[in-house]
């Protein structure tokens, strides 16, 4: 099972954040809290723990996870920001929305879709920016869930019931009421919104 780390979600502690860090270093695949809800991640740059996440989510290979940053300045390296793009995301990050931007060369190529776009968050929560920043690059970022799950996971216990057998450790940061993140498309001058979810997204644009 599992090994689970209780955190303060308002105030990590490093030396668990970097027991949490250490992990994912060695290929780990974690369970923790965001500003949405409970997620499933791992190094963005470990291949092998990517596929591992894809098994457990039963994701075909060609729909790309999202992942998260910890700053707007950390967004560029990954992704292709705009004038528009930079004005946008700086009056709402960090907060509960994901951006659809084209990827750069940083990305590696099993977090591009074919047309060669991310999905990138700056999530409004400590923990996760803690991780970011501990770890010095991006964190996969994808939802508690199953294909054939529809119900999010809401708790350290929940995902222990879950994916208790699956990850390799849970970040328990209490008890979350999840809503997915609003997912917004940067590619165009004006933003499309692609998915309403958590945060006010009225004066982004039309939603399709």
């Amino acid at each position: 099972m599992a090994k689970i780390i209780e955190i303060n979600p308002i105030n990590p502690q490093a030396r668990l954040i970097e027991q949490v860090v250490e992990a994912l270093r060695f290929g780990g695949v974690i369970c923790y809290p965001t500003d949405t809800m409970y997620g499933i991640g791992c190094d963005i740059f470990n291949q092998k723990a990517v596929k591992r996440i894809y098994q457990i989510k039963q994701r075909p290979k060609d729909k790309p996870f999202s992942f998260m940053c910890a700053s707007l300045t950390n967004i560029s390296s990954y992704g292709h920001v705009g004038n528009s793009a930079y004005r946008v995301m700086r009056k709402c990050l960090p907060g509960p929305y994901t951006f659809v931007l084209s990827g750069t060369k940083l990305v590696p190529k099993i977090m591009l879709t074919r047309q060669k776009t991310v999905g990138i968050r700056v999530p409004d929560y400590p923990i996760c920016l803690a991780l970011i920043e501990a770890l010095g690059n991006p964190i996969l970022n994808t939802s508690a869930q199953t294909e054939e799950t529809e119900e999010l996971v809401r708790s350290a216990m929940d995902a222990e019931d879950r994916f208790g057998r699956q990850v390799d450790l849970i970040i328990d940061g209490g008890e979350i009421v999840p809503e997915p993140s609003t997912v917004i498309s940067l590619l165009e001058e004006t933003p499309q919104i692609l998915r309403q979810g958590k945060g006010d997204s009225s004066w982004f644009g039309p939603a399709l």
